[in-house]
């Protein structure tokens, strides 16, 4: 009995530490860490392997914090400083917390100066819009990304270090359920836009 206790004890050890392991590995032969793998408007994303990587801190020229390298929040903030010259006064925080579940459909969220919209919201998703996911239990932190596309029953999103195999860009349905717009996937809490 002892001798399960102790083999069932180092097969979860094993295990848990082979988890947090290929979370910071690239387990991707055919891509290198920060190799650009595409863009939008000029607005390169980069490789980061596995979801945990980091790569060091994103400053800009005049020490504004873009976040930690190849991580997701790093590409939308760099993106939005970029693209759309805008600086969050809160410049930290994990990608869920860029959503403010105290702020209304159309509020704006102070700690990002941008409007905030929930997922359903009366307005439709745009172009340049920041979206963002909620945690999960094996990525407690979330994800954001941002809206490259919008056509007739569907959005497409560009993002930055979605796994080692995961793809830059997807798509989801857009529903519109008398007139509130709804992103079809149940981790995304809203989206945010200047």
């Amino acid at each position: 009995m002892k001798k399960l206790i102790f083999l069932s004890i180092l097969i979860l050890i094993l295990l848990t530490l082979g988890f947090y392991t290929s979370k910071k590995l690239n387990l991707n032969p055919n891509q290198k860490v920060g190799q650009k793998i595409d863009s939008f408007n000029g607005v390169d994303v980069f490789f980061n392997g596995g979801v945990g990587n980091v790569e060091g801190r994103n400053l800009t020229k005049d020490g504004y914090n873009l976040g930690l390298k190849y991580q997701c929040v790093e590409f939308v903030k760099r993106y939005y400083y970029e693209e759309l010259n805008h600086k969050m006064p809160d410049s930290y925080g994990h990608a869920k917390s860029f959503f403010n579940p105290k702020v209304e459909d159309g509020g704006v969220n102070k700690q990002r100066n941008l409007t905030q919209y929930t997922n359903s919201s009366n307005s439709k998703p745009k172009i340049n819009d920041l979206v963002v996911y909620s945690g999960t239990v094996l990525n407690k932190f979330g994800h954001v990304s941002i809206v490259s596309d919008v056509r007739d029953g569907e959005i497409e999103i560009i993002q930055q270090n979605p796994g080692p195999f995961g793809s830059s860009r997807e798509t989801f349905k857009l529903i519109n359920d008398d007139g509130k717009w709804r992103v079809d996937n149940d981790r995304i809490l809203g989206w945010l836009r200047k």
